[in-house]
């Protein structure tokens, strides 16, 4: 039913609704600075999750990712708001997944805030998940990295989404990758500096191509100036002639590259046999003048997990990520390879202990699940390039999940040394 904050709104308006006596100026154009926003969870009962409440200004359609909207936001529990309107800009996000009919955004607020227990900041993220139908891949991924003690790792949270008063679906509630005391905290300035790789296919600037091919975009510095860019160019083509031909052969591999940092990225990585871990896009380093590569921090595992977009049920043998161009080199190193292999050693314990919580994450969503596949039933479908295997029931797809980890880390046990 259609409420708000107050409980005689709340009561109310679903009747005054119903009558057609708001029809002329209710549903047609937003408030400034409203009291509460209106959510109607009449075909979508609360699901024990925080409800994430969105409207954009005159209800206007997120159609890119560059367009942003003024906007309010509102958290709510059962029956009752958690927060007061908060404004905000809204646009799309995500690369490929944002051509999906459930998409992400991108959210940045007018002022630093603290969303459901996560320290203060302007932006953040709303994780669609369309194309992992479990929706506990990006979750478990977050998790394994705590457990591993990863420099950082984005904090989510589960919440369901309305948007201009429509069901949008589960989402994941997350922290964005940027520069900032409780997120990447490193120091700021010309000579500092968080990239990502990127696909050719979607290029943002600022960014740099190495003599080897890889673009990077450079989030910080933000405006990053050509003499700034220049710098990271330079270190980043000399380390690549290190790796690739021999160049500076005088140096060892934890002159160029922290070694803690890489092979805990490495494993998480290579457990999920993350598609886009092929140096492909959204591998996230730091580097700052005078210090070692950065690897972290970990993005993007809705095709990680068995779950591919080239072909159904990615084989759970074999290793992946170690065969792809950086990788390939700093994890044979003389230096790396003896790391990696004592890591897993003293710690498959905690990639087993993830498999033996996905009762409990998915017990988190379970009434959100029946939601979300009621707005979106797409369980059977394998049209999109992201949902290649189809599914009964949703238990049948984290069955399917589960087995794929299990046979995973069996193989990865026998083989890594």
């Amino acid at each position: 039913m259609l409420f708000s904050p107050k409980r005689t709104a709340r009561l109310f308006l679903p009747m005054l609704a119903m009558l057609g006596l708001l029809a002329g100026c209710f549903w047609q154009e937003t408030e400034t600075a409203p009291d509460y926003l209106m959510m109607d969870d009449s075909v979508y009962p609360y699901a024990g999750l925080p409800r994430v409440v969105i409207e954009t200004e005159d209800f206007r359609e997120i159609r890119d990712r560059e367009t942003e909207f003024d906007a309010y936001f509102q958290i709510y529990g059962e029956t009752e708001a958690e927060t007061a309107p908060m404004p905000l800009t809204v646009r799309g996000r995500g690369n490929s997944s944002f051509k999906m009919p459930k998409y992400g955004m991108k959210l940045e607020f007018t002022d630093k805030v603290s969303l459901l227990g996560m320290p203060k900041n302007r932006d953040w993220a709303l994780i669609a998940n369309f194309g992992d139908k479990t929706h506990l891949r990006n979750y478990m991924m977050y998790r394994l990295s705590d457990w591993l003690q990863v420099r950082y790792a984005p904090r989510c949270t589960f919440v369901e989404l309305y948007l201009n008063r429509k069901y949008m679906g589960l989402y994941l509630l997350s922290e964005t990758v940027k520069v900032a005391k409780d997120r990447v905290n490193m120091a700021e300035g010309d000579s500092a500096f968080l990239f990502e790789k990127e696909s050719d296919k979607k290029i943002d600037s600022p960014y740099i191509t190495t003599k080897g091919g890889n673009t990077f975009h450079v989030k910080s510095p933000k405006n990053a100036s050509e003499k700034s860019l220049e710098l990271l160019r330079t270190h980043l083509n000399e380390f690549e002639d290190f790796l690739n031909f021999g160049v500076n052969r005088n140096r060892f591999m934890h002159e160029w590259v922290d070694i803690d940092d890489f092979v805990r990225y490495y494993w998480v990585q290579e457990f999920a046999k993350n598609e886009d871990a092929n140096f492909s896009r959204s591998i996230f380093m730091t580097w700052q003048v005078g210090g070692t590569i950065h690897f972290g921090p970990l993005w993007d595992f809705d095709l990680g997990f068995g779950n591919a977009s080239r072909e159904p049920n990615s084989p759970p043998e074999d290793w992946y990520v170690r065969r792809y161009r950086w990788f390939y080199y700093i994890v044979h190193s003389d230096q790396v390879k003896p790391a990696v292999e004592d890591f897993w050693a003293a710690h498959h314990d905690k990639f087993r202990a993830l498999i033996d919580s996905v009762p409990l994450y998915r017990g988190i969503i379970e009434k959100a699940i029946d939601n979300e596949y009621r707005r979106w039933p797409v369980l059977q479908n394998t049209e999109n390039w992201a949902l290649k295997d189809p599914y009964e029931t949703y238990d049948e797809a984290v069955s399917a999940m589960v087995d794929w980890m299990r046979k995973r880390y069996d193989w990865i046990n026998s083989n890594f040394r």
